[in-house]
C-alpha cells in the first residue's frame, strides 16, 4: 500500500478544498487521504486503499452537444464496470452523447482527469450513478487531485452529488485480479469503444 496521511496534516490544495467545502455545505465532513504517489489503474487504486475493485468510484465525464456548447454529464461508475454508451444515451435521452476529451473535462468541471471528484465542480452537473456502487457499505472517490481520495457510503455519495441511480454499465464477466486497466476517476471519459480510459484518481488516474 502507498504511504498516506489525512489531508489536515499537510497544506490543503485549492482543488481539494473545493470538494471539502461542497460537502460541508450539505452538512457532511469528508476525511481525505493523500498518497505519496499516484496509482494508474482501478486495480492499483483499490490496492492502495485496501478496498475491492468495485469500491473505487470512477468519475467519467461525457458531453452532449447543446445550443451554445456542450452539456457535461458525470457518470459515477464502480471500478470493475465499463459504461455502456447505448444505455447511457437511453438513460439521459441523449442519443448523441459522447465521452469528453481531457480538455473538455477540465473546462467543464474545473478538475483534471484522474482527480475529478463527484462534487465541487465549477458548474451544476447532471450526475448518473452506477447502482453497483450500492453493493458496498463504503466506496472511495477522488477528492480533486490524482493523489487524493475519500471514503463515503454510497447513499451519502448519491445525496451529495444529487445523482440519479440508473443502470449504465456494460454486461461483463468477472474481472480477474490485475486484469482491469481502466483508470479510476476519477477521470474523464469512457464507453464501449474507448473502455473508460480514465486514470485512477487515487493516484495520478478517477
Amino acid at each position: 500500500m502507498l504511504d498516506s496521511w489525512p489531508v489536515p496534516d499537510a497544506p490543503i490544495h485549492p482543488a481539494v478544498q473545493r470538494v471539502l467545502d461542497a460537502a460541508t455545505r450539505k452538512g457532511v465532513t469528508l476525511e481525505v487521504t493523500v498518497f505519496d504517489e499516484s496509482t494508474h489503474t482501478a486495480v492499483e487504486a483499490a490496492a492502495a486503499v485496501g478496498a475491492d475493485l468495485g469500491q473505487i468510484v470512477k468519475s467519467l465525464v461525457f458531453v452532449v452537444p447543446v445550443a451554445g456548447g456542450l452539456e457535461p454529464i458525470l457518470c459515477l461508475v464502480a471500478g470493475h464496470n465499463r459504461v455502456d454508451v447505448a444505455r447511457l444515451a437511453a438513460v439521459t435521452s441523449a442519443p448523441d452523447i459522447r465521452r469528453a476529451t481531457a480538455r473538455e473535462a477540465r473546462e467543464l468541471t474545473g478538475f483534471s482527469i484522474g482527480g475529478i471528484p463527484p462534487i465541487g465542480h465549477d458548474r451544476p452537473i447532471r450526475v448518473i450513478m452506477d447502482p453497483d456502487l450500492g453493493r458496498y457499505p463504503v466506496v472511495w472517490a477522488a477528492a480533486g487531485l490524482p493523489t487524493t481520495v475519500f471514503p463515503i457510503p454510497p447513499g451519502t455519495l448519491r445525496i451529495l452529488s444529487n445523482a440519479t441511480v440508473a443502470p449504465i454499465a456494460e454486461a461483463r464477466p468477472p474481472v480477474e485480479a490485475g486484469g482491469d486497466i481502466e483508470g479510476t476517476g476519477l477521470a474523464a471519459g469512457g464507453g464501449r469503444s474507448g473502455g473508460d480510459q480514465a486514470r485512477a484518481a487515487v493516484s495520478r488516474d478517477g
